[in-house]
């Protein structure tokens, strides 16, 4: 689905999606965009930020309340660091300042869907896959997280950080190979993306955010994933 209001963009956007063999719906407000997605469930949503009626920051925080896991991609004229990490903030895959390509927003397009399309692949041996570190739990196949048995609801970004360091429990992550988790070639956004999804989950899975003993920082060189149960002292 394609949210944006500036019609000539909308059909220059479309074309393309369609040239790529996809069916496409095209809206032009942020009311519609919700009313879309919550009717017809697509695959991915291209979104413009500035629309009327509610504007693309708030479609993504409304359809992240929602627990709608869909990929969203964000279009928009902002270019400040700022912008780009509150709609990744809010939830938001992927990011592009306008002008842009339409070849590299093809691509873009194709790497959200094969990411979402491997995170819902359900086979038999994918469910025995669930990633363990102590009491946290990461199933990349249902897209799920758990602390203590406690459900945790992660965004895109967030769940693929979680998952990528659930495989290597204390691996030092640096801020690049979690960047490459993300987006592996947008030029758009700093480390400090990664800082933002990394505080974030602090809060999700952490007892203590600001005193974190599962998601650490390796000063100077990134993050880890550890069990607290296994790096806590002994009592003597």
């Amino acid at each position: 689905m394609v949210a944006e209001d500036d019609e000539k963009q909308a059909e220059l956007v479309r074309r393309y999606l369609e040239h790529e063999g996809h069916a496409v719906t095209v809206v032009g407000d942020g009311l519609a965009a919700l009313a879309e997605v919550r009717h017809r469930e697509p695959d991915l949503l291209v979104l413009d930020v500035m629309m009327p009626r509610a504007d693309g920051l708030d479609v993504v925080r409304v359809l992240r309340a929602e627990h709608r896991e869909l990929p969203v991609l964000m279009l928009t004229a902002r270019s400040t660091e700022d912008d780009l990490l509150l709609g990744l903030d809010l939830g938001a895959d992927d990011y592009m300042t306008k002008p842009y390509s339409p070849r590299e927003l093809m691509a873009r397009v194709r790497t959200l869907l094969r990411r979402s399309r491997r995170g819902t692949e359900s086979t038999a041996s994918a469910a025995d896959r669930a990633l363990r570190c102590g009491a946290l739990v990461v199933a990349p196949d249902r897209h799920e997280v758990s602390v203590e048995g406690r459900p945790v609801d992660c965004t895109p970004g967030e769940f693929r950080i979680l998952a990528a360091m659930a495989t290597e429990p204390d691996r030092v992550f640096t801020r690049q190979r979690l960047l490459e988790e993300l987006h592996g070639f947008d030029r758009y956004i700093s480390f400090r993306t990664v800082d933002v999804h990394i505080m974030n989950l602090r809060k999700k899975i952490e007892p203590a955010p600001r005193r974190p003993i599962r998601l650490l920082t390796v000063f100077g060189v990134g993050y880890k994933l550890t069990d607290p149960a296994r790096t806590a002292p002994r009592a003597s």
